[in-house]
């Protein structure tokens, strides 16, 4: 049969169904396959908050959305324009999203009486038998029979039969996009190459639903994506999680501090954990504690005893490890605080995206308690950012909080990996005897930065006490007196103030340095912001984008910046946190954009609202 070939730009896919479905890892490996043809990517994982919700229903679902381009991207797509429904609840869930001519492929089998009725549809209700999708391209397939009618060799229950499902549909797109399964196939043999059964039965149904595509008259066209113009380099697809894993890595390795992770599981931080505990080969640690406050204070022993500690968790564990953190500040050692955030109050939208721990990592401790906040803006940044962050705490003997969440923490995109001579250098300086000017070691006496010696437990001469209790200037001692207690919150607070003088100064990301609208932003809005300032440079507006990866302390120039627009818009995935301090430090009467639905700010929203603003 000939087909017509064509060539297209920009694609968004989405996954879509059970959360026995496999359409995390069904989207990952179309993910790697276009990572590998060096297509740029962002991808957006969407998990349901239980770990198993009951099968067929709304609350069940589980998608996975990738975009892929020809160009530069820097979000995974306000729309759809393939929606994968492997049951009605998917299709339900995800309708909204897919564009007005979109193609829906949907598995019939899934949209059998008992499906419907778990998704909610009336009685007698299909909408994929009546006219409710004929603004769509509805691409009907039994993949489940089919999955079944390739594996009848196989001696293998019903059940393991149809896990390979997601197999079908995979080998289907893969012809769609004039893709090679080589990839695929190399993976299912590392994951299953000891059990010959699984690993043979989903070959088979890949191969499978590649050959459906192309021997069916279902499909008349196939498509492609070109290469991206991208800097010349060597690229892997990564994941924020991953990126902070390396990023920790990379730093223990620059700095020659052995690397100990003290944690406790939690979504969407656990696969941090996960990925450093395969590591050892790099001299890395990780202990699995029995809760929150157990994970920090082993975190906290080892930052004392001469390792790069570090805790991660998200909201309710920040919260659980607050006095800990106060312990950490209190005896000014480096520790790095990483904190994957989610929607909340308490446990809230486990698997839901949220910046709302702003002000949680600014106040949300006991006492006078500051600490350095730096954030990472898209899954790639993660190395970076987490690595400044290690620079800071061990160079200005602080604990640093490190800001991702679980868009950047599960979502992926192209990275350009560094050569680790092209790294900046992470100077440690342990101290190792008593200085000139000392008869008896002094464990709060400070250099310029107000940073304190770091002296390793052991050390001959250097013996010095520990603990919660307010320190005497210099000395260390326990001291009850007033204005000693004063002195130590002061230059506690001017130590981090002071780490402004080693930051780089704010840059604008794009637009003119002086005019109508900056948008300042933080964190996983990077990308919608990014995007919807550049659709609004193409018409002619004087709006910019500056970006902080610096929250506390502010880069010092980032007053000067402010006052050079007539207003600043900042959107933020909360109910406005970032806004509050800035108004606060620099008296600027900024206006907020905020969205609270455990969900990404899209382009277009904010297009939208930069409009009505410059029409105002």
């Amino acid at each position: 049969m000939e087909r017509k070939k064509e060539v297209l730009q920009d694609v968004v896919i989405k996954f879509a169904g059970d959360s026995g479905d496999g359409m995390q890892l069904t989207g990952t490996q179309f993910t790697n396959n276009t990572a590998l043809l060096g297509i740029d990517l962002s991808t957006f994982p969407d998990f349901p908050a239980e770990i198993r919700a009951p099968i067929g229903t709304l609350p069940g679902v589980s998608g996975f959305q990738l975009r892929f381009s020809s160009d530069n991207i820097y979000t995974p797509g306000d729309s759809v324009d393939v929606l994968i429904a492997m049951n009605a609840a998917a299709l339900k869930t995800n309708l909204s999203v897919l564009k007005k001519g979109g193609k829906i492929i949907v598995n019939t089998d899934g949209f059998d009486s008992k499906n419907l009725r778990l998704a909610n549809y009336p009685d007698g209700e299909n909408p994929i038998e009546n006219d409710s999708l004929s603004n769509y391209e509805v691409i009907k397939m039994d993949v489940t029979k089919m999955t079944r009618e390739a594996l009848k060799d196989f001696t293998m229950g019903m059940k393991e039969k149809d896990r390979a499902k997601n197999m079908f549909v995979l080998g289907v797109l893969y012809f769609m996009y004039n893709r090679d399964m080589e990839n695929t196939i190399k993976f299912l043999k590392e994951k299953f190459g000891k059990k010959p059964d699984i690993y043979e039965s989903n070959v088979k149904v890949l191969q499978a639903g590649y050959n459906y595509g192309d021997t069916t008259e279902i499909f008349t066209t196939t498509y492609s994506v070109e290469k991206a113009k991208m800097e010349p380099g060597n690229y892997r697809s990564i994941m924020g999680n991953q990126g902070v894993s390396f990023g920790l890595i990379a730093a223990s390795q620059k700095s020659g501090l052995p690397l100990f992770l003290g944690s406790y599981p939690i979504t969407p931080a656990s696969d941090i954990l996960h990925d450093l505990s395969k590591y050892k080969n790099f001299g890395v640690r990780t202990f699995q504690a029995e809760d929150e406050i157990a994970a920090i204070t082993s975190a906290i022993g080892a930052a004392y005893g001469g390792s790069l500690g570090v805790t991660t968790s998200s909201g309710p564990g920040i919260a659980l490890k607050g006095e800990a953190i106060g312990l950490a500040v209190m005896l000014e050692i480096p520790l790095i605080v990483i904190n994957i955030q989610r929607g909340g109050p308490s446990t809230g939208l486990p698997t839901k995206t949220e910046q709302s721990d702003l002000m949680q990592a600014y106040y949300g401790r006991n006492g006078e308690c500051p600490m350095p906040i730096v954030s990472a803006s898209t899954p790639a940044d993660c190395f970076d950012a987490v690595y400044e962050a290690v620079r800071i705490s061990v160079q200005h003997m602080t604990p640093v909080i490190f800001l991702s969440d679980g868009y950047i923490a599960n979502g992926a995109e192209p990275w350009k990996f560094p050569v680790s001579e092209d790294l900046p250098p992470i100077t440690v300086k342990f101290k190792k005897d008593l200085g000139d000017q000392e008869e008896v070691f002094q464990p709060y006496l400070r250099d310029e930065k107000l940073a304190r010696p770091w002296a390793i437990p052991g050390t001959p001469g250097l013996e010095h006490r520990i603990g919660g209790l307010e320190k005497q200037n210099v000395t260390g001692n326990i001291s009850y007196e007033p204005e000693n207690h004063q002195l130590m919150v002061k230059i506690r607070q001017e130590k981090v103030d002071k780490i402004a003088d080693h930051i780089p100064e704010q840059k604008l990301d794009s637009g003119p340095e002086k005019g109508k609208i900056l948008v300042l932003g933080w964190g996983s809005t990077y990308g919608a912001i990014k995007s919807a300032c550049a659709e609004m440079q193409k018409k002619g507006h004087e709006i910019s984008h500056a970006h902080l990866r610096y929250v506390r302390p502010f880069p010092k120039n980032l007053g000067d910046i402010l006052k050079n627009f007539d207003t600043v818009l900042i959107p933020e995935i909360n109910n406005g946190q970032l806004i509050k301090i800035i108004r606060d430090v620099y008296f600027v009467d900024a206006k907020g954009y905020n969205k609270i639905m455990g969900v990404p700010i899209t382009k277009t929203e904010l297009v939208m609202k930069l409009e009505e603003m410059m029409r105002d």
